[in-house]
Parts: structure tokens; C-alpha cells; sequence
């Protein structure tokens, strides 16, 4: 019976030294581990979807026009001189997207606003 208890008590100081161990390796793999897989795949995304003509900071703080893309390369124009640098794409700070829409967004809305307009003159009753 003796024997019992002893084991029942070792198992039971056993299990109040791993717990909170692993409550500590659980709560870094959460605070640390993924928000950092999170952002590296946004990186990489990022750096997936730049076109040529885009806007680029790179880790360095060159910042240019994108002129061409070959595979893990691209080549960067820096300056009104037409100076061109080639970097690989893992250099990619940050990436602004050339907007070829924004005319057209802005016209869109000149459009939509007018047949609104027309559209309240429509509906409005008419007077007597």
C-alpha cells in the first residue's frame, strides 16, 4: 500500500513540473512563432506581386521605379538620369503599386453622381 502512495505522489509532482512547462513552450509558440510566420508570408507575398512600373524601397533605402522582372531579379531606375540597379527580390522593402485607375475611378464617380442627379428629378412628384 505504502508503494501505492509513493507513486501516485511522484506522478502527481511530475505533472506540476512538466504543466507549466509546456503552458511557457505553448504561449511563445503563439506570441513569437506566428505572428512571425504570418508576416514573412505577407513579405513574400509582396514581393510576388510587384509589376513593372511599381514604386520600390529596398532594405537598403534605394528607392526607384521597377524597369523589368526576371525571375528572382529585377532591375530598378532610380533616378530623372535613368540610372539602373539590378536586385534580387529578397532587397524588397516595400512595394506601391502604380494606379493606372485612378482617372478612371474619379470618372466613374463624376458619372455615377450625375445619375443620381437625374435620377431624383425622376422620382421627384411632380407639382400642380
Amino acid at each position: 500500500m505504502q508503494f501505492l502512495e509513493t507513486t501516485v505522489n511522484s506522478a502527481g509532482s511530475m505533472i506540476t513540473l512538466v504543466l507549466p512547462m509546456l503552458i511557457v513552450i505553448v504561449f511563445f509558440y503563439l506570441i513569437l512563432y506566428l505572428p512571425q510566420k504570418r508576416q514573412e508570408k505577407k513579405d513574400a507575398e509582396m514581393r510576388n506581386s510587384i509589376d513593372v512600373g511599381d514604386e520600390v524601397t529596398t532594405i537598403g533605402g534605394v528607392v526607384g521605379r521597377v524597369a523589368s522582372i526576371k525571375d528572382d531579379t529585377f532591375v530598378l531606375e532610380t533616378t530623372s538620369d535613368r540610372v539602373k540597379i539590378r536586385f534580387r527580390r529578397s532587397a524588397i522593402s516595400s512595394v506601391e503599386k502604380l494606379d493606372i485607375n485612378v482617372k478612371k475611378d474619379s470618372k466613374d464617380v463624376k458619372d455615377d453622381s450625375a445619375k443620381k442627379e437625374a435620377a431624383k428629378k425622376d422620382a421627384a412628384p411632380l407639382k400642380k
